[in-house]
């Protein structure tokens, strides 16, 4: 019988600190968990960044984001075979950066994902084969500042959940293996929207195996929705983010599958440093896997997962929805392009829309400052536990 086995990493991106480390050697930033990373016949990323010239940035609600072409090299020194592009950078670089990538991608025999010149070219899934076992890959990500995919419109597949499940329900027999990978949700909260919850069941109902989040640039927990596995967000993998102690720490998936489906799935935590990533061991796994567990515990019942995403909105409280405005107003006084792309992005994208709605509802009947002590705790210590400053 055959098996295969199969690596998920999630958020890369060769800018910041890391970009000159992988110019002086490719492999380094994987630091000791290179072996583990390479040990598999499919090796996925999420690739965060464009890797072009720089050219043509963009106006957008955060920062735009791009590497330089030649640090291909530090995809190809695990090397990874796909680069996930359903994300919310692919296109910082607007097409012209796009095209650029996947053009790099291609003739470095790395197979891009989950984008296109329109929506039918980001919908098509990656499709795998070998050992007689075979896999689909089905990418989705908000489609935050405008980024989403269109009729003639190039971007990345867009968050359209139905259609996704129905096309799954569709495909299911074609395949022994169907995972998905979504970018979404709030950023650095330890518990996942309430929104995201409910899309990653209706997706495990329509048949998905496995469903990979990744966006919040912080490890989340998991669930289970029948059979299938639910990884809320794997945190950051290569990718720079400073003080916070949650955003320098993540994990990828190692999972072996054969005719009948997932046969395990294994997540290997691991730090972030300075110059390269390290596996957590001996007590520092210890203390992962028990943070792992908290994260986990709500999310395995609706009523529950709604709780945790309670105790988000009231650690923004009425002072948190206060500030964004100043900050946004503030910036139209500088920046009216960036203020117009921040407000327009907290309308039409759906992790702030749902923000901003939840949030106003329970300001308006009096219940923004209800939620349970113990995830309201789990979410002061994300936002505010901050690493060693000879750490960073």
């Amino acid at each position: 019988m055959g098996k295969i086995r199969i690596v998920f990493a999630s958020d890369w991106a060769s800018i910041r600190k890391f970009a000159p480390v992988m110019e002086e050697d490719p492999g380094e930033v994987y630091g000791n968990l290179r072996k583990k990373l390479a040990d598999a016949d499919l090796k996925i990323v999420n690739l965060e960044v464009p890797l072009c010239d720089g050219s043509t940035p963009i106006v957008k609600s955060g920062p735009a984001l791009w590497g330089k072409p030649e640090s291909v090299s530090s995809l190809l020194a695990v090397p990874f075979d796909v680069a996930v592009c359903a994300n919310n950078h692919t296109f910082d670089c607007a097409l012209p950066g796009y095209a650029a990538t996947r053009k790099l991608l291609l003739a470095n025999r790395i197979t891009p994902v989950g984008a296109g010149d329109d929506i039918a070219e980001a919908r098509k899934p990656f499709v795998f084969e070998k050992a007689g076992v075979r896999l689909a890959l089905f990418p989705l990500s908000e489609g935050e500042d405008m980024m989403g995919a269109g009729p003639g419109k190039p971007g990345v597949r867009p968050w359209e959940v139905e259609e996704l499940a129905k096309e799954i329900r569709e495909r299911r027999r074609e395949f022994d293996v169907i995972l998905v990978s979504a970018h979404c949700g709030l950023e650095y909260q330890p518990y996942p929207s309430f929104y995201v919850w409910e899309a990653f069941k209706v997706l495990a109902e329509a048949g998905a195996d496995v469903i990979i989040g990744h966006h919040p640039h912080v490890p989340q927990g998991m669930t289970k929705f029948g059979k299938c596995s639910a990884f809320f967000s794997l945190g950051n993998f290569v990718f720079d983010q400073k003080e916070f102690f949650h955003r320098k720490h993540g994990f990828f998936l190692v999972m072996e599958a054969g005719k009948e489906g997932i046969l395990s799935c294994e997540k290997v935590p691991y730090s972030i440093g300075k110059r390269s990533l390290s596996l957590l061991e001996g007590k520092e796994k210890e203390e992962f896997d028990f943070l792992f567990e908290k994260l986990s515990r709500p999310l395995g019942e609706k009523e529950s997962a709604l709780e945790a995403w309670h105790a988000v909105l009231a650690f923004n409280g009425v002072e948190g929805y206060k500030d964004e405005l100043r900050r946004i107003l503030a910036k139209y006084e500088t920046d009216p392009a960036g203020a117009a792309a921040m407000q327009r992005n907290r309308l039409s994208c759906i992790q702030h829309n749902t923000q901003w709605m939840d949030g106003l509802t329970r300001i308006a009947n009096g219940t923004i400052n209800e939620a349970p002590e113990e995830y309201l705790a789990m979410v002061r210590e994300y936002m505010t536990r901050k690493v060693n400053p000879e750490d960073e």
